[in-house]
C-alpha cells in the first residue's frame, strides 16, 4: 500500500465528523489485536473545546527541550494527514504511513472476519491505533494524545493516560456531545479515572462544578491552574501569539511538572525554552508577505473572540476577512463577533460535506454590515486572488472559520508560489 491508496483506504470509511462512532470498544479491540502499543510508554490526554491542541504542542515543545524523545497526535490536520502524527517533531514519512495504515486496516478487516468486530473502526478510530503504533515502533518515552471529540468515549482515551488536562469547555458538537455546558463537561470530564494526575485550565463555575464531582468519584485530586502564568515563569516569552495562549502555556507547564513528579527530568530551563520555541500551524499563523496572511483556526464563539481580542489589542492595518465554517457551527455569533473587524469581508465555500453553504453563510452577517464590503467566492484559490486584489500591500489578511479552510488557503497560496517561482 502506498500513500495515495492508504488516503483513499481511510477517506472510503466515510468523512471522520460524519461517521464519528462514540465508543471504546472497536479502538480497544482493535490496539490489542495489534499487541496494545499504548502500554509500551506513558501518556498525557488533553480534553477540552478550545486550546487542547495548543497545549499539547507547547508540552510537546518543552519535553523535547528537555531531551524526552516524543510522540504528539493532534487533529485535524490542514494539508497533509501526517502533520497529526509527529515523532521528535517531525511529522511521520509517507511512507511510514501507508506501511502503517496497510497494517493497521489488515487487523481491522481480518477482525470482521472473525466476528469480533461487527464494524469498521472509524477513520479517526483507524489514526489513532496508527499513531499510537508509530509511537511504539519509534520507541517513544512520551506520547502526547490530543483528545478528538469529547473524551469519554474518544479513541484517544482508550489509551488510559497516566496524566489528565482538561482545557477550557465551552459550547460546541452539541450534537455529539449534549445540549448543555453541563453535559458536555461531564464527557471530557470522564477522561479523569482513578491514578491519574488530572490538570484543570480555568472554567466558568458549572464546569467546574462537574469536573470536581468526577474527581471525587475517582479519587483524584484536580490541580486547577490559573489565567496567569506561575509565579517562576511571569517574565518568559511565549511563541505563540494571542493572551489567550497564556492559559494554554499556564497548563502545559502544570502537565510539565506532574511529569516531573512521575520520574522525567525536566527543567526550569527546559520549560522556558520550550515555551518560547512552541509553534502551532494556523493558530494565529503569520505568513509574511505583501499583504500578511494571519490564519487562526476560531471554530466557535469562545474561539472567535479571543481572535476578536488578538485583532482589537495588536492589529492596526485595514484587514480582509476571508470566512468560512462548518454548517453546525454557531455562524451568526461568530460572524457577530468577527465580521465588523473586516474592512473588507469574503466569504467562501469548502470541499466539505459539513460545509456552510454560501446561503448559510450570508444570512449569518450582521444587518448593520456595509454589503458593498462583502463577496462571494466559490474557491480557495478565488478567495486567495480576490483578497490580494483587495487587500493594499500593508493590510492583513485574516483566514479564519475553520482548521479546513486555513489549509484549503495555505494550499492555494503555496500552488501560487510553485507558479511564480524560477525554475
Amino acid at each position: 500500500m502506498n500513500f495515495d491508496e492508504a488516503l483513499s483506504y481511510l477517506l472510503s470509511l466515510g468523512h471522520e465528523t460524519l461517521t464519528i462512532k462514540l465508543g471504546l470498544r472497536n479502538t480497544e479491540t482493535l490496539l490489542a489485536a495489534l499487541g496494545d502499543p499504548h502500554k509500551e510508554f506513558p501518556s498525557v490526554q488533553i480534553a477540552g473545546t478550545n486550546g487542547k491542541g495548543s497545549t499539547a504542542v507547547v508540552l510537546d515543545s518543552i519535553c523535547r527541550a528537555a531531551g524526552i524523545r516524543t510522540g504528539i497526535f493532534t487533529s485535524p490536520h490542514l494539508i497533509s494527514i501526517t502533520e497529526r502524527i509527529r515523532i521528535g517533531g517531525e511529522q511521520i514519512s509517507e511512507t511510514l504511513f501507508a506501511n502503517l495504515t496497510g497494517r493497521v486496516g489488515t487487523t481491522a478487516e481480518e477482525l470482521i472476519k472473525q466476528g469480533r468486530l461487527d464494524t469498521l473502526p472509524t477513520f479517526f478510530e483507524h489514526v489513532t491505533a496508527i499513531a499510537l503504533l508509530a509511537f511504539r515502533e519509534a520507541k517513544v518515552e512520551l506520547a502526547i494524545l490530543e483528545t478528538g471529540l469529547g473524551g469519554r468515549l474518544d479513541s484517544t482515551t482508550a489509551a488510559r493516560a497516566d496524566i489528565v488536562a482538561i482545557t477550557p469547555v465551552a459550547m460546541d458538537h452539541q450534537e455529539y456531545l449534549g445540549d448543555t455546558l453541563c453535559e458536555i463537561a461531564a464527557e471530557k470530564a470522564a477522561i479523569i479515572h482513578p491514578g491519574v494526575i488530572a490538570v484543570i485550565a480555568p472554567q466558568d463555575e458549572v464546569v467546574r462544578e462537574v469536573i470536581v464531582r468526577q474527581c471525587e468519584r475517582t479519587g483524584v485530586v484536580p490541580r486547577f491552574t490559573t489565567r496567569e502564568l506561575p509565579d517562576s515563569y511571569r517574565n518568559i516569552s511565549i511563541g505563540l501569539r494571542g493572551r489567550h495562549q497564556i492559559v494554554n502555556v499556564s497548563t502545559a507547564i502544570a502537565l510539565a511538572e506532574a511529569l516531573r513528579e512521575r520520574g522525567f527530568a525536566i527543567s526550569r530551563a527546559a520549560i522556558v525554552r520550550g515555551v518560547e520555541t512552541a509553534k502551532h500551524p494556523g493558530r494565529l499563523e503569520l505568513w509574511e508577505g505583501q499583504p500578511e496572511f494571519l490564519f487562526d483556526g476560531a471554530h466557535n464563539p469562545a474561539a472567535a473572540q479571543a481572535l476578536r481580542d488578538y485583532l482589537d489589542e495588536f492589529i492596526t492595518q485595514p484587514i480582509t476577512m476571508i470566512f468560512a465554517a462548518m454548517k453546525d457551527k454557531a455562524l451568526a455569533e461568530m460572524a457577530a463577533t468577527l465580521f465588523p473587524k473586516a474592512n473588507e469581508l469574503i466569504l467562501t465555500g469548502l470541499d466539505n460535506p459539513r460545509a456552510a453553504t454560501a446561503e448559510a453563510l450570508m444570512s449569518a452577517v450582521p444587518v448593520n454590515f456595509d454589503k458593498a464590503r462583502l463577496r462571494l467566492a466559490s474557491s480557495a484559490q478565488e478567495a486567495v486572488q480576490l483578497a490580494k486584489e483587495l487587500t493594499p500591500a500593508d493590510g492583513l489578511v485574516c483566514v479564519t472559520g475553520s482548521l479546513y479552510l486555513i489549509g484549503a488557503i495555505q494550499e492555494a497560496l503555496e500552488a501560487g508560489r510553485a507558479q511564480t517561482s524560477c525554475p
